[in-house]
């Protein structure tokens, strides 16, 4: 275990590195080129990272460290690359992924972690015509979960039920680089190709708010929400520097302030900390965090300092705050992904008193969702319910996550059923559809398999004609 010691305005931070392999060998991390999405996720009971090479999602308990078995079962369920993954922030064993395949699926993860490879989804939800390299939960509404793909279309779904409510279609005309949510869910945040950054109102499909050019640099951007509605920006000038700058919704013509940094290429992804204000800024390629404090008054953003390592990221995860050990006073937890291993990042302040620091956790954002999807969808609102980290985060037991959708064959079957006699009905009994396209399957593959020996007797024969001249 090593420590670093880092002097800044406002606080001292000790950086504690836990040299610990939690993922090993047979997990690869995968970072689009279009989308830039770090592939590694964590909450208080799992991590999560992506194998590009086999398309799975590989987990680990919170547990255990050390290398990982590559024979470890994994999240295998999607037909490409994963693109993007995301933990449902009400439910700690539910996690969301797209894929280039163009699907989104939603898994249910066991209690005690996998004890085999998991194929089978919740639900799978299609509606994209291409690849999904965005997925984002509601902060607040239980349920709703947004997806965002390279056709440039957002669409929010109902998971309870399976359906696409919301296709915002036509507001951006290139590809969707990130979206965020506001502190209550009313509002969305996109960052696009064509350099613009758009305030949406998602129920009422239409832009509040719209900047363009926010950066005039060619690479990406990214932008996020800030707890007092304020929005935060990460982007290039036209010169390749890499900037920092906040913005007012309410008057977007020009920014509240700008920081320029440095000339690295590394996008920089922001990770926000609404209970301390602290911004934190990792980069893919980058072997530093920088952190800013985003206050109220000008300047308004006020760097901190920067935690410099040897080694580059290839990605980050980042704990919620209701996952950190407040009895160290630990601020920040970050897991750092390299190309064979994951390098837990501890963030602490040093208090010389064991009592609960109330100044550095205000209470935080809780599991408990403010509000049913059906509820949101309807227009209600609701902020995040707060939960106290005094005597740490107990978790509670999750509910079982279902999904109630309607089978569109069932009314098919009852239609059939209705033109039907009496005594038809009677006579005979329906089985069920699942069992009907189970059976369908297994004599497709019993057709295919009788056409591939076919062949191949049809392939013996021809050499054994062959083989029988060449000995004469």
């Amino acid at each position: 275990m090593k420590k670093i010691y880092l002097t800044c305005f406002f606080i001292i931070i000790i950086i504690i590195i836990i040299i610990l392999v939690l993922c090993l060998e047979c997990f690869l991390f995968l970072a689009h080129v279009t989308h830039l999405v770090f592939l590694c996720g964590k909450n208080p009971s799992l991590y999560v990272n992506a194998s590009s090479c086999s398309w799975d999602l590989g987990l680990c308990c919170n547990c255990p460290s050390g290398r990982i078995d590559k024979s470890y079962p994994t999240v295998c369920g999607h037909t490409g690359p994963v693109l993007d993954i995301d933990w449902c922030p009400h439910n700690d064993q539910v996690i969301a992924s797209g894929s280039e395949d163009c699907t989104v699926m939603v898994w249910q993860i066991p209690e005690n972690g996998l004890v085999s490879s998991m194929s089978e989804p919740v639900v799978v939800l299609e509606g994209h015509s291409k690849r999904v390299g965005i997925i984002t939960w509601h902060p607040t509404a239980r349920n709703v979960l947004l997806s965002a793909g390279c056709d440039n279309q957002i669409i929010i779904w109902n998971v309870g039920t399976g359906e696409a409510m919301i296709s915002l279609e036509d507001m951006h005309p290139d590809v969707i680089y990130n979206v965020t949510w506001n502190r209550n869910g009313s509002l969305i945040c996109t960052s696009c190709k064509d350099k613009s950054i758009r305030v949406i109102d998602p129920r009422k499909e239409t832009i509040i708010a719209e900047k363009e050019k926010a950066h005039e640099g060619a690479r990406p951007m990214r932008a996020i929400f800030l707890s007092n509605g304020n929005i935060l920006t990460t982007g290039f000038s036209r010169m390749s520097e890499r900037q920092l700058a906040l913005w007012n919704t309410e008057n977007m013509e020009e920014p509240m302030t700008v920081n320029e940094m440095d000339t690295s290429n590394g996008v920089l992804l922001p990770f926000y900390d609404p209970d301390t204000s602290v911004v934190y800024l990792c980069g893919k390629g980058d072997s530093s965090i920088r952190y800013f404090e985003i206050t109220d008054e000008a300047p308004y953003v006020h760097f901190l300092n920067t935690f410099a390592s040897k080694e580059p990221q290839r990605g980050m995860g980042y704990m919620p705050k209701r996952g950190l050990d407040v009895n160290k006073c630990e601020i920040a937890r970050f897991y750092k992904l390299h190309e064979r291993k994951c390098e837990p990042i501890v963030m602490t302040v040093p208090r010389k008193s064991d009592l609960f620091q109330d100044d550095l956790y205000p209470d935080t954002a809780g599991p408990d969702p403010a509000l049913e999807a059906e509820d949101w969808f309807e227009g209600k609102n609701g902020d995040p319910i707060l939960i106290s980290l005094k005597n740490g985060y107990v978790p509670g037991k999750n509910r079982e996550f279902k999904v109630v959708k309607k089978n569109i064959l069932d009314s098919k079957v009852n239609k059939n059923m209705e033109k039907s006699s009496p005594a038809n009905k009677s006579a005979s009994s329906t089985p069920s559809i699942k069992s009907e396209a189970k059976m369908e399957e297994i004599l497709k593959e019993i057709k295919s398999l009788k056409d591939l020996i076919s062949s191949q007797e049809k392939r013996i024969i021809k050499l054994e004609e062959q083989m029988s001249k060449v000995a004469i």
